[in-house]
């Protein structure tokens, strides 16, 4: 049963306090202190802003008391929420697929080469036509494209597309020629180059092997990638985001980042994630935790990555794919890297972010994980494993016996549903996607999206969360709805429990008083409507700090 208060809670402000804004007449919800499975829902209709922070929230006593506030806001009935947290995102990769091909919605492998060579035409004088989002798994053949397939539309400059997870990318004739990549190539650790019969790579490059394309497609200029982050920026507080956890940036994003806060270009909260690949890390290690005074730029936590993505069969897996039994899906990282990399980590107390998706990887993560609490501590560093989409049923209460946070995207279920239980086979599908289980345990679940992967908008993952159904809402009654959240729990996935997940829920997540005033204005009550409707909610107004930046 959902749990809601209605209360006046306050900093013992006077009478005579002077406020900068009193909100009124507004349906507001939001978690409150202790984050996890002891926060309480509380709903109030008043709210006192001060100097970007929330003063007080309550009732038609508060309105009342402060009457004679110069600034007061009528909010004429609407729902108001705390600013959402996505708790995994890549910020300027969502910029960049703002300015490139995008291949999310299409239908078949022609359907992609048309966009493409749409694309193409508009666009004469890019040297690389670069895209993302084709699923082969939405596709009738469901079989991986081939670089003929582009050859058609595009054959005299390179072509490389990213699938929709980030862990294969489709290119033409022209890129991998560029790249060198033909019969002899041979495919790096952490990798594969799909090849045909003879032996020829088809175009398809999954998880490390990407790289042989990438690391020649020329890097795009500090003004290019300033315009990502911003358009990325404006996106996102258009959907109600007010803080990003940034999952994988390097030292020269880094830099970026510093500028555009210098800058007062930042108009959301960004808690970075460094990545383990970076060359400096030892080096952004020893300078230690970075934190602004005005807490939009955040850094002190690690990606890394374990495995691959379950839709490009590069999730490793104890037991081979169900759809390919000569496959167990790859580690990215080595488990003697891993391990030197949480012994060189936890000494300067950063947070270490892993991602893994395959049960064989979560089981390397816990196992490496106890070992190394056991030799160096760090059980209280808040570690969180990313996405912990497929997880063996014994090893799911292990996140609580290690303290570790679960860092999961619900519309990776309900995108992933018509794939899933054919990678997995039906008795797997106990420990996937298994949040009702995780919360159960005592777990805390911080949410996201992993946009641009997925769409970023948080009412797609609120409705996800609760109906475990796509927004068709199918299937009917949900899939695997055992493992359904309440809305109660998705809040606090998105808000506190997400601020948790960053060592911020003392000033984020919740619209407690001393925390920072950012909320959002709704065109509809999520609470008041049936879940089916979550996914359609509107927002009309965002702030951050008390400043409307949408």
């Amino acid at each position: 049963m959902r749990r809601i208060t209605c209360l006046v809670i306050s900093l013992g402000l006077s009478a005579s306090a002077i406020a900068d804004t009193l909100y009124t007449n507004m349906k507001g919800y939001t978690l409150t202190s202790p984050a996890g499975e002891n926060a309480v829902l509380q709903q109030f209709s008043t709210m006192l802003v001060e100097n970007g922070k929330v003063q007080a929230i309550g009732g038609e006593t508060l309105a009342q008391r402060f009457a004679d506030t110069d600034s007061t806001v009528d909010m004429n009935g609407k729902t108001v929420l705390p600013g959402l947290t996505d708790a995994h995102g890549h910020i300027q990769s969502l910029g960049n697929s703002l300015l490139q091909v995008d291949l999310r919605d299409t239908e078949s492998v022609s359907d992609a080469v048309q966009k493409v060579r749409s694309y193409a035409k508009e666009q004469q004088e890019i040297e690389w036509i670069t895209g993302r989002g084709w699923n082969q798994e939405q596709w009738k053949n469901k079989v991986f494209p081939s670089a003929a397939n582009l050859d058609e539309v595009v054959s005299d400059r390179p072509v490389w597309l990213m699938r929709v997870d980030a862990h294969a990318g489709w290119a033409n004739s022209e890129a991998l020629r560029r790249a060198g990549i033909d019969k002899n190539t041979v495919s790096p650790e952490g990798g594969e180059i799909i090849r045909d019969e003879q032996g020829n790579p088809t175009g398809v490059l999954v998880d490390n092997a990407m790289q042989l394309v990438e690391d020649i497609i020329p890097e795009p200029s500090l003004q290019q990638q300033r315009a990502a982050y911003e358009l990325a920026f404006q996106h996102l507080v258009k959907l109600g985001i007010t803080s990003v956890h940034d999952a994988g940036i390097n030292s020269d994003e880094i830099s970026i980042y510093k500028g555009l806060h210098n800058q007062g270009r930042m108009p959301l909260r960004v808690y970075g994630m460094i990545a383990a690949t970076e060359p400096k890390l030892a080096q952004l290690l020893a300078e230690g935790p970075y934190e602004t005074r005005d807490q939009k730029l955040a850094i002190r936590s690690v990606k890394i990555y374990a495995d691959g993505a379950l839709g490009s069969r590069g999730a490793a897996l104890i037991e081979p794919y169900s759809d390919d039994h000569d496959n167990h899906g790859l580690m990215v990282t080595s488990e003697k890297k891993i391990q030197e990399l949480y012994k060189l980590i936890i000494p300067h107390g950063f947070q270490i972010n892993t991602h893994a998706i395959g049960d064989r990887a979560n089981r390397v993560v816990l196992d490496n994980m106890a070992e190394v609490y056991d030799e160096l501590g760090g059980r209280n560093l808040r570690n969180r494993i990313e996405h912990a989409q497929i997880v063996h049923p014994d090893d799911l209460k292990r996140f609580t016996e290690l303290n570790l946070i679960a860092s999961m995207q619900p519309t990776h279920a309900t995108s992933d549903k018509n794939m899933a239980e054919d990678r997995l086979g039906s008795e797997r599908m106990a420990g996937a996607y298994a949040w009702q289980t995780l919360l159960d345990e005592g777990t805390v679940i911080a949410a996201g999206s992993d946009f641009p992967v997925e769409l970023a908008n948080p009412f797609y993952g609120l409705h996800a969360a609760v109906t475990r159904q796509d927004r068709d809402n199918m299937p009917s009654g949900g899939w695997y709805a055992e493992e359904k959240m309440s809305l109660e729990q998705a809040l606090r996935s998105f808000t506190i429990d997400a601020a948790y997940s960053a060592w911020q829920e003392q000033s984020l997540g919740s619209l407690e008083p001393g925390k920072w005033a950012d909320f959002i204005v709704l065109e509809q009550d999520p609470f008041a409507v049936d879940a089916s409707q979550i996914w359609q909610t509107q927002v009309e107004q965002t702030y951050v700090a008390g400043e409307r930046v949408y």
